[in-house]
């Protein structure tokens, strides 16, 4: 099931919903769409209802114009999200949607003075740590490269021109937006929060993983698994586990 296209449902996807669950709320990575996380639904349901958030440029909102912009894209999925939020519910977002996962609790804090019981922040150095690199001013093959050495995307994609003429203007936007964010320091958040690495990341080391625990007055928990910055591709049983055990009392 999909949500429709109307208030949140615009934003918010849901592939297998679970009435009653738990909702994790799931922040794809640069180039990467809600249905990357359809395999989390049936894996998780019944305690925890997964959503996806689908950013303008893909998929069902291809022709939408991207968003370049991390606050903005923030104050965007804020919006959308703010009222259809239940009392209790999670994020988990991976490398891009890190900091966008972060980026939205912290407006969430700030403005209605609540936030997720648990934020997961996967593949993505903590603020104000990053990789300062400008790939989205590269041309077209120094992104293909790195799409290839990442790992994340469908080789047979990476070697069809019409495909990827199709989603390099949504990578490049979403790089853009990710290669030029600025951290705004403020308060700390009082959620938990579980930062995640693959332990071969070379994007995201275990010390940047690390570093998230400044970020909260609640616990925190660091969890490394073998892998690079997919490391969620092989290892997603051990990682839904983590989520599942860690909502587990708010799932009750």
């Amino acid at each position: 099931m999909v949500a429709s296209r109307s208030g949140s449902g615009r934003w918010i996807r849901g592939y297998r919903r679970a009435p009653g669950g738990v909702p994790l709320v799931c922040f794809p990575h640069a180039g990467g769409a809600a249905s990357y996380f359809h395999p989390w639904a049936a894996s998780l349901a019944p305690r925890i209802d997964v959503l996806a958030v689908q950013y303008p440029g893909r998929e069902d909102r291809a022709a939408e114009p991207c968003v370049t912009s991390i606050p903005e894209l923030a104050d965007q999925i804020h919006a959308a999200l703010r009222s259809s939020l239940p009392e209790t519910f999670a994020f988990f977002g991976h490398s891009m949607g890190a900091v966008l996962a972060f980026e939205v609790t912290r407006r969430l804090a700030r403005e209605e003075g609540r936030g997720p019981a648990h934020l997961f922040l996967s593949g993505r150095p903590a603020p104000p740590r990053r990789y300062r690199r400008n790939l989205h001013l590269a041309g077209n093959r120094a992104l293909i490269a790195e799409l290839r050495s990442l790992g994340g995307t469908d080789q047979r994609i990476l070697q069809d021109s019409d495909v990827l003429e199709l989603i390099l203007p949504t990578m490049r936007a979403d790089y853009t937006a990710s290669e030029t964010y600025e951290f705004e320091p403020g308060p700390p958040l009082s959620c938990d929060i579980t930062a995640m690495t693959g332990d071969r990341d070379p994007e995201n080391t275990i010390e940047d993983a690390s570093a998230w625990s400044a970020h909260t007055t609640g616990s925190f928990d660091l969890r490394v698994y073998p892998g690079g910055h997919f490391y969620l591709d092989g290892c997603r049983a051990q990682v839904l586990e983590v989520v599942s055990s860690s909502l587990a009392a708010s799932a009750c």
